[in-house]
């Protein structure tokens, strides 16, 4: 039976990988990866030797046939993103929908999600969330923002440092300089950075300084305290 695995790599601490993770990308016969270069990082880290192919958000429909056609040939393959659990916010879908609709079964290996790792640490109720991914960088940027003021549930989403600045000034006018956020900062990574307080608390903390990384941010509910 063909099988396509997805599995989810570290999103910066190289141990965070699995055991399980390690044995399936070993004993495939092929990975699709994001970035080649920067997976063969990690296959070096553990001793993978698995051939890699590349898969990427400007991939051709006729690059998924292909990676499908040797998976129905009977050829076991493996999809991780250049971080974390794959298919959120990368282009992997694609091959799952295509995967499914041949009768490929698709078998998750979980592990490491900066989404899940920012909730747990958070300290703010996630029993219920939105999570937006990348926000919009124009179209419909402001319109999910506004969606923030009386929001009820926390929402979460990805940003990078280039509009990190910009997302604070932008929070303060559509959700207030009082609204509760959560910020991770370079999670797992040696200059992991947590940061728990108001909008207007997060813009004197990081404004003060020459910031970098990636970065997961939390909007608390409205009303919500720390």
């Amino acid at each position: 039976m063909s099988h396509l695995f997805i599995v989810a790599t570290p999103i910066g601490n190289l141990g965070d990988m699995t055991f399980r993770a390690v044995e399936v990308l070993k004993s495939v016969d092929f990975v699709i990866a994001e970035d080649t270069r920067h997976s063969g990082i990690l296959f070096k880290k553990y001793d993978i030797q698995t051939p890699l192919k590349s898969f990427h958000a400007q991939s051709s429909d006729t690059k998924v046939t292909e990676i499908i056609r040797e998976i129905l040939e009977g050829r076991s393959a493996a999809y991780i993103s250049d971080a974390g659990t794959p298919c959120v916010s990368d282009p992997g879908f694609r091959l799952v929908r295509e995967a499914v609709q041949q009768g490929i079964t698709v078998i998750p290996i979980p592990g490491a999600s900066a989404l899940t790792a920012l909730l747990s640490v958070a300290g703010v109720p996630a029993d219920s969330f939105a999570f937006h991914g990348f926000l919009p960088h124009k179209k419909g940027r402001q319109t999910i923002l506004k969606g923030f003021t009386e929001a009820k549930m926390s929402h979460i989403f990805y940003e990078s440092v280039h509009r990190f600045s910009k997302l604070l000034d932008e929070l303060q006018e559509w959700v207030g300089e009082d609204r509760v956020i959560v910020v991770g900062r370079e999670l797992t990574k040696v200059y992991e950075e947590i940061f728990r307080g108001t909008v207007a608390e997060a813009k004197a903390h990081f404004n003060a300084q020459n910031i970098k990384g990636e970065f997961v941010v939390l909007v608390a509910p409205k009303g919500y305290l720390h």
